[in-house]
């Protein structure tokens, strides 16, 4: 029987250890990782969960053995003069231990913190307390320039207020540091050789100071071998794992992301920002930001350009100089790709089947001319493609290595303008054996498609396509107007509750305007949508729902205003069984076209319906 391999667990290190392979240059900080974020309270705090010995979580570091994977910087302030073998990356833990590093040095500008002893506080200070604790004394600059306040800056006077620096706490061998602050800190209390009773003064103050180095060598002590454990990442972990798990464990208010990461590369690599970049991607085609973040658009297909996976791996492998290289491409293959996805009816990323086409069209693109008889072809084969992968299971998993494997097949065809239509099944996609299309029980069961399924969205892709016009104030479907647009259940969903037939189904929906009133009751369809839109005359409501693949007729049927009980579950499950039916008919014959990347029209799809039933009314006779 095998044993399984126990996961990384947290190994000790104190912080006196800590300090010393920062100041030795062991210890950086990979480069993306954001600059100091903690305010004075958090610092306060997380001093005091030291002085008090109390626990913290565990820090993550990536081993270093041999050239560094990531580009990499000091912990702030720093800055080792003779800097010696990088041993290992911060992953998580910047914070924490920027804010020790710098508060054992009392270096911030606008803070200096201090250790309160109250056994020595001699102040008539209204902050008196019985506890031990850190204290933050902000700092400012008057008007001649003299930082504030001045007794901050005196020993003898912080020390009347019962406060010890910080940073005499440092690891390390600093005695003469702290003999000095002692010597300037006690020289008031100590006496002169005048006074009658010098010699039991004398006695008293070297008592006191005695008492203030043992309290400073204690609290020295608890420093120096406070635990602050790490989890450990072995040298040979890939660049991806090690920035997937940073992700996993930071936990700011804002984690960094991917994006963020690949920002800072760049930014370090070629000297350039990314997000300059973007703000004028975004000037040049507003429209791509549509169909989701746009950073995660920018990577994916920045991706596909360098025949990278778009995934995290394939990201954080890209050569970022070349990224740079490919930016004209990539702003001309997203507005492209945004221009494309709006002429088949798909306007937005909550309308979008499924995103993984994103990347693989805008980086097509990249292969498409602007103008002449190839960019028709080309555009085909993209149809085929879009449609193929919103009407099979081709991405419902492992997406991003999918995306790329069909990628890779159409930028072969797309070079090599001659292909024809026998090549085609080399894109997985359009391969029918592997992957069938949608037939009309599949079309029939689909979900609601607010929600995120690949076949409910397709669904309502087609009826965008073909217009959606719009029940009340028959407009077509547009970027615009969709915004406006509620998902509308064609059989009202109180109706079919009541016989317990499920009606959140994507053929039961249409995308339409509604009036404002929500009064929903146990209504027929048609009177339902009556007092819910803006009610046209019946031959022009009969054309908008021919629009959406709805049959008039059949909704016109549905009268159960008077039935209850086993009739009404009887008419009302046959009757929208039949509406269905009906209209997965309608969707299988405008997906078959679309996937075909022809340009079907409405009333060519129903006249090809109306054909079909009546040859089939004839069979059944």
């Amino acid at each position: 029987m095998s044993v399984m391999q126990q996961s990384s667990k947290a190994q000790d290190r104190a912080l006196g250890v800590w300090f010393q392979n920062i100041q030795q240059g062991m210890v950086k900080l990979p480069r993306f990782q954001r600059l100091e974020a903690w305010d004075r309270g958090r610092i306060t705090s997380f001093l005091n969960t030291i002085i008090n010995n109390l626990p913290v979580g565990v820090t993550l570091a990536l081993e270093v053995a041999g050239p560094e994977k990531f580009e990499s910087r000091y912990i702030a302030t720093s800055d080792p003069a003779k800097s010696g073998t990088v041993t290992q990356h911060l992953l998580d833990g910047q914070q924490r231990l920027t804010a020790f590093w710098r508060a054992m040095h009392n270096n911030y500008e606008w803070e200096t913190f201090f250790i309160y002893l109250p056994q020595f506080d001699r102040s008539e200070n209204e902050n008196k307390s019985g506890d031990v604790e850190v204290r933050c004394i902000p700092r400012w600059v008057n008007k001649h320039q003299l930082r504030m306040p001045r007794w901050a800056d005196d020993s003898a006077q912080c020390l009347r207020r019962g406060l010890l620096p910080v940073n005499l706490l440092r690891p390390g061998d600093i005695s003469t540091e702290i003999d000095g602050w002692l010597n300037e800190a006690t020289k008031p209390l100590e006496p002169v050789d005048s006074e009658s009773d010098a010699l039991a003064k004398y006695k008293a103050y070297t008592a006191t100071r005695d008492k203030i180095k043992a309290e400073i060598t204690t609290l020295r002590e608890r420093v120096a071998y406070f635990n602050l454990p790490y989890l450990s990442l072995p040298a040979d972990t890939t660049k991806d794992v090690a920035l997937q798990v940073f992700i996993n464990m930071n936990t700011n208010s804002k984690p960094l992301s991917l994006y963020d990461i690949i920002v800072a590369e760049v930014e370090s690599v070629a000297e350039k920002s990314l997000h300059a970049l973007e703000a004028s991607l975004i000037d040049k085609c507003p429209t791509a930001r549509r169909y989701g973040q746009l950073s995660d658009l920018i990577l994916s297909t920045s991706a596909l350009l360098q025949d990278k996976l778009p995934n995290t791996r394939g990201m954080v492998e890209m050569d970022k100089k070349r990224l740079l290289e490919n930016w004209p491409k990539l702003e001309r293959g997203l507005e492209r790709m945004a221009a494309f996805l709006a002429a088949q009816g798909v306007f937005d990323d909550a309308r979008l089947p499924t995103n993984a086409v994103l990347p693989v069209i805008a980086a097509a693109y990249d292969l498409i001319p602007d103008h002449g008889d190839f960019l028709a072809k080309a555009e085909k084969l993209l149809r085929r493609y879009l449609w193929s992968a919103f009407f099979t299971d081709r991405y419902e998993n492992t997406a991003p290595s999918r995306a790329f494997a069909d990628f890779k097949a159409l930028k072969a065809l797309l070079e090599k303008p001659s292909f024809v239509d026998g090549d085609l099944s080399t894109v997985p996609v359009l391969n029918r054996t592997d992957f069938p299309l949608a037939d009309v029980d599949s079309l029939m069961a689909a979900g609601w498609p607010k929600a995120a399924g690949i076949e409910a969205r397709a669904v309502l892709a087609v009826t965008t396509y073909l217009g959606a016009i719009d029940f009340a104030d028959g407009k077509a479907a547009s970027y615009e107007s969709i915004q406006k647009r509620e998902y509308h259940h064609v059989f009202p969903d109180a109706l079919l509750e009541e016989a317990g037939i499920q009606s959140y189904l994507a053929l039961n929906c249409a995308l339409i305007t509604w009036k404002t009133n929500r009064m929903i009751g146990r209504k027929d369809p048609l009177n339902y949508l009556e007092e819910r839109v803006q009610w046209a005359d019946a031959s022009a409501v009969s054309d908008r729902l021919k629009s959406h693949l709805i049959s008039f007729e059949l909704l016109s049927k549905g009268h159960y205003a008077d039935l209850n009980g086993e009739a009404l579950k009887k008419k009302l499950s046959d009757d929208f069984s039949e509406f269905l039916r009906d209209r997965a008919q309608l969707v299988v014959s405008a997906m078959e076209a679309l996937v075909n990347g022809n340009s079907p029209t409405v009333d060519a799809l129903w006249t090809l319906h109306v054909a079909s039933k009546s040859q089939a009314a004839m069979v059944a006779a």
